[in-house]
């Protein structure tokens, strides 16, 4: 009986928690975050002008923020189980800011390299975002608490490139990293004022016996493997796409500028509504169902996207229904494995994200490749096949859950 006051009271705690406000606050926020990782993308001529950089050279700066948001991965989402991610959250943003500041203002090539790797390794905190949401939330609103919050990064990832490059016409590529360090100087403050003033239990863990829980999560967990590999192929599916499409549709006959490439990205806003959705059907016990459904439609998707010479409103029905897919499923995901340890939110995530990192950095290398050897259509037969390949984990999964409760029920 005393538990059961003890689960009530806690369960009435965190519903005050976590409010509708300040999940759409987490959602801006995480969109902000995740934003500076994508910000360098259309900025990068600009960036080798002003330094004197070479065209290999300037590439580092995309090469240096991906590693860095992996090691971040790695190394600072896990600390959300170990100390106050209040204080976490709030440390992280405020040396993001300065990260940009830095950034905006290098007068060198060193120092921007040093500080887009701060910036790449501390944006991270979109994934901290994340966990700290299903931590706040109750098991009946999780998936939909999560999903809000998720649409709120598919946005920002979106939004970064377009508004990167008007800014950059307008007003140089510096004001991009001193705007985005005004926003997040303008988040610390909402976020001081509205993040829960929680009592936090002190982990007993050293910061390297959670490290190495992170790694034995992979082996604990058959939902964290199964999930992870889904999405490392879903995501791999979605950097084909994302990095390939500009070659085509920058090329003759086609040709379009990239203000008007970027234009696409907006088709992909029907994956932030995928999102919100899915983290519902999550709730109500259709995650399994919800899964199989995207990714038929992920494989499918790839048929309009392969008639991008016939018309590109194909491209963009294609672009529509992959996007839709992917979010749903990666929100489902986490929706899943959140429940299996709420006492480990963080490590599940920075464990499962990595699994994305992988994914999004191969489908990268990958697709230029294939572009070269065997033009859009050998894209397209590689994005399909990843995705049949990622539809198939899920049915060998499935026909091997039945299996096993078969022989249990005998």
């Amino acid at each position: 009986m005393q538990h059961s006051i003890q689960h009530a009271n806690k369960e009435s705690f965190t519903k005050q928690s976590m409010t509708g406000a300040l999940a759409w606050v987490f959602a801006v926020c995480s969109g902000l975050s995740v934003a500076n990782i994508y910000y360098a993308q259309p900025l990068l001529d600009s960036i080798a002008l002003d330094f004197h950089l070479s065209t290999a050279t300037i590439g580092l700066v995309i090469t240096i923020t991906q590693i860095c948001y992996a090691l971040g991965l790695l190394l600072l989402v896990p600390l959300g189980d170990l100390v106050n991610r209040r204080k976490l959250i709030l440390i992280q943003m405020i040396l993001s800011a300065f990260a940009l500041i830095v950034v905006g203002t290098s007068a060198s090539s060193s120092i921007l390299f040093a500080a887009i790797a701060m910036v790449g390794l501390l944006a991270v905190i979109t994934q901290t975002f994340v966990a700290y949401a299903a931590h706040l939330s109750t098991d009946s609103q999780r998936g939909s608490i999560v999903g809000r919050v998720t649409s709120g990064i598919v946005i920002g990832i979106l939004l970064a490139r377009s508004v990167a490059g008007l800014m950059n016409d307008w007003l140089g590529w510096r004001s991009v990293y001193l705007f985005s360090a005004s926003l997040t100087l303008i988040s610390i403050f909402v976020l001081g004022r509205m993040l829960p003033q929680r009592s936090f239990t002190q982990s007993k863990l050293s910061y390297i016996q959670l490290l190495a829980s992170t790694l034995r999560l992979y082996r604990e967990l058959h939902v964290l493997r199964i999930r992870g590999i889904l999405a490392m192929f879903i995501f791999m599916a979605f950097s084909i796409l994302w990095t390939a499409i500009v070659l085509p549709l920058s090329a003759p006959p086609i040709s379009l500028s990239h203000v008007a490439i970027g234009a696409f990205g907006f088709a992909g806003l029907a994956g932030a509504l995928a999102a919100a959705k899915a983290g519902k059907q999550a709730d109500h016990g259709s995650g399994q169902k919800t899964t199989g459904i995207s990714l038929i439609i992920l494989v499918l998707s790839w048929i309009p996207i392969s008639l991008i010479h016939t018309s590109l409103w194909f491209l963009v029905v294609g672009v529509i229904l992959l996007d839709l897919a992917v979010q749903a499923i990666h929100v489902t995901n986490q929706s899943l494995i959140y429940r299996v340890r709420p006492e480990a939110q963080s490590r599940l995530t920075a464990s499962y994200m990595i699994f994305y990192s992988i994914g999004s950095a191969a489908g990268s290398i990958i697709s230029t490749q294939v572009y070269v050897w065997s033009g859009w259509r050998g894209v397209c037969l590689l994005g399909a096949g990843v995705s049949i390949t990622a539809l198939l984990v899920w049915i060998v999964d499935r026909l091997s859950e039945r299996f096993v409760l078969a022989r249990h029920d005998r």
